[in-house]
């Protein structure tokens, strides 16, 4: 392998949504880049992978990047994983990859899971241009502020959140867009208990309480 940082995504939910490049990159370099261990052994044993571990989350992200850099100019090959996904999207390793190209280490990226790409294609909406926004704060006035902002975008936005805020999203859309309001959310993408709805926000709202939804998910919000 050339020396490079490797970024590799891993399933969200389904196992067997992993490739088989991303299954060999993971068998031949050096050592692997994590958010938490848990998740990484779990992924890694079930393929039979035995590597060095090295945590990267929001707490050490500075000082272990330079350390990871640094192990990398030495003639190592690593590869940045996510606990689930695509690494990087709302996940540590911004400040790892920025490093690795000031130090011009080579960025290699693979394609695989991600939940937003999904969402987009099973949606039935038009998906040639989209508003990727990510996640709302939880801070009462902040969150005001960006949805006050987002509804005067006359866009497809995607908007992420943990799942205990569902219900709070949910009626946060209805106060600011109104309850008829066209989203349509994709929950427990890729598992068994994979649900898209499609509807106005209360109608979603009345199916999330009815059966006590609480997985990750993805909203999609045509504000066209």
């Amino acid at each position: 392998m050339k020396t490079a940082l490797y970024i590799v995504p891993t399933p969200i939910g389904n196992c067997e949504d992993i490739t088989l490049r991303a299954i060999r990159v993971l068998k031949e370099v050096d050592f692997i880049i994590c958010e938490e261990y848990k998740p990484a052994y779990r992924l890694l044993s079930k393929y039979n992978i035995e590597k060095e571990l090295i945590s990267l989350n929001e707490h050490n992200e500075k000082e272990v990047s330079r350390e990871i850099a640094n192990k990398i100019l030495e003639g190592k090959n690593a590869a940045l994983i996510s606990d689930a996904g695509t690494p990087l999207f709302s996940d540590p390793g911004h400040l790892l990859v920025d490093l690795c190209i000031s130090y011009k280490i080579k960025i290699v990226p693979l394609p695989g899971a991600n939940s937003i790409l999904p969402a987009l294609v099973a949606s039935g909406l038009n998906i040639n241009n989209f508003y990727y926004y990510g996640w709302l704060s939880p801070k009462k006035e902040i969150r005001k502020n960006q949805l006050r902002k987002l509804k005067s975008l006359k866009e497809l936005i995607i908007i992420l959140e943990t799942p205990y805020r569902l219900k709070r999203l949910l009626n946060d859309i209805i106060k600011h867009f109104g309850p008829g309001q066209f989203i349509v959310l994709a929950y427990k993408l890729t598992m068994k208990e994979e649900k898209i709805f499609r509807d106005s926000a209360s109608m979603v709202l009345q199916e999330v309480e009815k059966e006590n939804l609480k997985g990750e998910f993805v909203l999609l919000l045509d504000n066209r």
